[in-house]
């Protein structure tokens, strides 16, 4: 199971070090129609909807690496006190209990989304530009399974700090 972890944690690092490159072609898009807007009063018919796009994917596909570091809000009043065994049956309660079976349904839901924008040819109607929806749909899809995913290690984890078998960094989060 710790390798399974370790593949999962890979995967959702690896995305999250490449979603955070998307501020990069985010900032140039936006600079740019700032630029045509108000140097050269032309401004785009696209950067509102690549600005939302890449805005929207960043911040779903940044989920579960956000989860991986813990850095979800946690209310943690009673939480904080507690021992590391009675945190992971709590989270493991959560995981398991909650967040999987919304993800799983989440992502089903998502796909068949998509999947008739795809089949429909949908469009986003914002703007004159007006791309075909799916493609960003698909992300959604993509992200939400991620999330899934590292719901699925984090269980895991808990799972070996109270069965007595987790690293010292496993008992530490």
């Amino acid at each position: 199971m710790k390798s399974v972890v370790r593949a999962i944690e890979w995967l959702t690092r690896s995305v999250g070090f490449g979603v955070a490159l998307l501020v990069i072609p985010l900032a140039l898009a936006m600079g740019y129609e700032v630029f045509a807007r108000y140097i050269f009063d032309a401004p785009t018919i696209w950067a509102y909807e690549i600005g939302y796009m890449i805005m929207g994917v960043h911040f779903l596909l940044g989920s579960a690496f956000t989860l991986q570091r813990g850095g979800h809000i946690r209310v943690d009043l009673i939480y904080s006190q507690l021992r590391p065994v009675r945190k992971a049956c709590i989270d493991l309660i959560g995981y398991v209990g909650l967040m999987l079976p919304f993800l799983a349904y989440l992502t089903i839901y998502l796909w068949n989304y998509a999947w008739q924008a795809f089949e429909t040819g949908e469009t986003t109607g914002a703007s004159s530009w007006n791309p075909v929806i799916w493609p960003l749909r698909m992300f959604y899809v993509v992200a939400f399974a991620l999330l899934a995913l590292q719901v699925l290690a984090e269980a895991i984890k808990c799972a070996r700090v109270i069965t007595g078998h987790a690293d010292d960094d496993e008992e530490r989060g």
